[in-house]
C-alpha cells in the first residue's frame, strides 16, 4: 500500500509522514522539483518534468485501490477516484464516487465566478482543526485499507 501525495503545495506532508511511519506504508512524493525526504518514515521523491499535469498523470497512471491519494486537485482526485484509489484533500475531505461529481461542479462554478470577477482568492488557509481532521481521516484509510477493506467516510 502506498500513500502518494501531489507534493509541490502540499500543506500536510508532516502529518502524512506521521501516519505512514505508524503504519509502515510507502510516501510517494511527486513533485516538480525536488523535495527534502523525511527520516520519519519510507518515501520515494518523483521529480516529474514540467509539463502540463505532469505530476498528476504520473499519480492517476499508478494509483489503485489499494493505495491512498493525498491532494487538493479536483480533476487528479477525479482520475484516481475512478481507479479505485481512497482520495482525500488536505482538510481531511474524502473524495469519492458520491461527491466527486459534486467538487467537480464547484470547481467549474467558482471558476467561472473568478473569470467574471465576481469571486476572487483561493482557498481559506489550513487551520489546526483541518489538519486534525486529515490526520483522523488519513489514519482511518490507511487502518480500513490495511484490514483488507474500504474505509468508511462519515
Amino acid at each position: 500500500m502506498n500513500i502518494y501525495v501531489d507534493a509541490d503545495a502540499c500543506p500536510v506532508k508532516p502529518e502524512i509522514y506521521k501516519v505512514a511511519g505508524r503504519t509502515g506504508c510507502t510516501v510517494l512524493l511527486v513533485a516538480n522539483s525536488p523535495l527534502r525526504l523525511p527520516t520519519e518514515c519510507r518515501a520515494e521523491l518523483v521529480v516529474v518534468g514540467d509539463g502540463f499535469d505532469a505530476a498528476d498523470n504520473w499519480i492517476a497512471e499508478r494509483a489503485g485501490p489499494t493505495d491512498v491519494v493525498v491532494t487538493a486537485d479536483i480533476p487528479l482526485a477525479d482520475r484516481c477516484v475512478k481507479r479505485g484509489a481512497v482520495v482525500i484533500g488536505p482538510t481531511g475531505r474524502p473524495f469519492t464516487g458520491d461527491n466527486i461529481g459534486q467538487a467537480l461542479a464547484s470547481r467549474a462554478l467558482m471558476q467561472d465566478l473568478r473569470d467574471m470577477g465576481v469571486a476572487g482568492g483561493g482557498n481559506a488557509p489550513m487551520s489546526q482543526r483541518d489538519r486534525s481532521q486529515f490526520l483522523q481521516t488519513l489514519d482511518q484509510a490507511v487502518q480500513a485499507l490495511k484490514a483488507g477493506r474500504r474505509p468508511k467516510f462519515r
